[in-house]
């Protein structure tokens, strides 16, 4: 891997990193809203219901998987046919998509009712809670048919090299969900209801704010486009795979909230709350890294540069768990501090801030296995093997639903969090295993040794403080972080050295600068 491409990498993981972590910090303030203004009863869990269809929809048809496979199949095009082909492979994409997302949509409000019974049979002792469930269903439905368009001009920006609008996206979302929960509960309105229709205000706008990145870089969706677009059959051809292994992963998360349907009221937003948590690390950096490596390991891969390719999945890798493991450590030392300072207000209890911080510490646990299973999908993804992934997502599915199902029995929510953990630990083994056959070891022995041993500290440290007031341990974060950065940069550790040069690489360059 040259330093060229290192520092490339590097810069747009930080452009993603930056975006996100905005992104995350809003979404923490919508869930605070979302929490004080509906709390963790029927009508959180009846919105959460609903929205976690057109969800899960969004990872099928959107960046889960469509994405996965345009951008491959665009870096080839524009490789060997020149860009304004590669272009009018992205306007016959959306044709596609239109078409097929758009009859998705039709059938979803149709069959809004069997469909939220389907996903929620808990809900059928609740006639109430599932009406209001399905009501939302066909607010929030429409949204992706927006998010998949969302996830095509994303797959566009990325491979010309942009990063920063698509990795904004979630902000305009968020923005929009906040003003709706403040909105219906400052009018007195069904703040639920409220939400769902922010759902879908949002998705417009999430759209409408790519339109000038992709102008500036010269595409327009007015133009040449075909309905038998080579460059789409080819995709189609790869996404097949991929949206049944999305599929598979998304149905892990469906059949783990029609496991929780069926625990007491509050399990699911217990879940949810915990789930957003992990998500934060999850998609500030780990996301941010794999993001940013696809496109270079889809260029590499088009041009059989081999031996690169393992340079740059290996560290990417490395780099990912750099940042996961410590991140697992504080999760789990200060899940009830940090559970309580962000939710536990209004109607949300302590009874739900102990329940949520409990489901967040089993969570935690699988962190760094699905951190490091995302570069490890973008490789497979890049290489154009979409197959193996489906096969390994199958695996997954069968544990997690087999544990989950055992553990939920003595453990409640809780065992459906470490179920979840465990699944994604065998994910990660299997894909790192069939992997290293193809480009040798990807995480060496004593890195691994280093971190855990860093990461123990740093956890030990977070424990130390847990108890005390949150300014205290709230502060010591960052100090934490410095110092973990510093001792690897001391022991020589080369991932030490790509996060701060990650960091480095956001900050703005002297006029004087190379």
């Amino acid at each position: 891997m040259t330093q060229s491409e290192h520092r490339q990498i590097a810069k747009n993981a930080s452009v993603v990193a930056a975006a996100t972590l905005l992104s995350r910090i809003l979404g923490f303030i919508r869930d605070a809203v979302v929490a004080a203004t509906l709390g963790a009863g029927l009508g959180a869990d009846a919105f959460f219901v609903a929205f976690r269809v057109p969800n899960v929809l969004r990872r099928l048809f959107a960046e889960g998987s469509m994405t996965m496979s345009f951008i491959p199949v665009f870096q080839r095009r524009k490789a060997e046919l020149g860009l304004d082909t590669a272009f009018v492979m992205a306007r016959s994409t959306l044709l596609w998509l239109v078409a097929v997302v758009g009859a998705v949509v039709i059938l979803g409000e149709v069959f809004a009712g069997p469909l939220t019974q389907a996903i929620a049979p808990g809900f059928g002792n609740n006639p109430g809670q599932l009406e209001t469930a399905t009501n939302l269903l066909r607010i929030c439905f429409p949204y992706i048919l927006l998010i998949s368009g969302v996830g095509l001009c994303m797959g566009v920006l990325n491979s010309l090299g942009h990063f920063t609008a698509p990795a904004l996206s979630p902000v305009v979302l968020n923005i929009a969900l906040i003003a709706a929960a403040l909105l219906g509960w400052r009018l007195g309105l069904d703040v639920a209801h409220c939400l769902a229709w922010g759902v879908l205000a949002g998705g417009a706008l999430q759209w409408l704010s790519q339109l000038p990145a992709l102008r500036a870089r010269g595409f327009t969706w007015r133009g040449e486009r075909s309905w038998r677009d080579p460059g789409v059959k080819r995709m189609g051809l790869l996404m097949l795979p991929t949206v049944v292994g999305a599929a598979v992963y998304q149905l892990n998360i469906l059949l783990g909230t029609l496991l929780a349907s069926f625990l007491p009221v509050g399990s699911i937003s217990y879940l949810y709350y915990a789930d957003r948590l992990v998500e934060f690390p999850l998609g500030v950096f780990g996301l941010a890294v794999s993001t940013a490596a696809l496109p270079s390991l889809s260029a590499l891969a088009a041009t059989g540069k081999d031996q690169e390719f393992g340079s740059v999945l290996s560290s990417t890798m490395r780099l990912t768990l750099f940042i996961s493991l410590p991140a697992m450590a504080g999760l789990m030392a200060l899940a009830e501090p940090i559970v309580g300072l962000l939710f536990g207000r209004g109607r949300f209890d302590p009874q739900a801030v102990a329940a949520t911080s409990q489901a967040l510490r089993a969570f935690a646990l699988g962190l760094p296995f699905a951190a490091l299973a995302r570069p490890l999908a973008s490789a497979f993804y890049a290489r154009e093997n979409t197959r193996t992934p489906v096969v390994v997502a199958g695996v997954c599915m069968v544990v997690n639903v087999g544990l989950g199902a055992l553990l939920m029995q003595v453990l409640a929510h809780v065992g459906l969090a470490l179920a979840v953990a465990a699944s994604s630990a065998v994910n990660f083994s299997a894909l790192a295993w069939i992997m290293r056959r193809h480009v040798g070891r990807l995480l060496p022995w004593r890195s691994l040794a280093r971190m855990a041993g860093l990461s123990a500290l740093v956890f030990l440290a977070a424990l130390a403080t847990a108890g005390a007031p949150f300014w205290i341990w709230l502060g010591g974060i960052p100090l934490w972080a410095a110092l973990y950065v510093l001792a690897g940069r001391l022991m020589g550790m080369d991932e030490a050295r790509m996060f701060t040069g990650m960091l480095r690489s956001r900050l703005p360059r002297r006029a004087g600068g190379a």
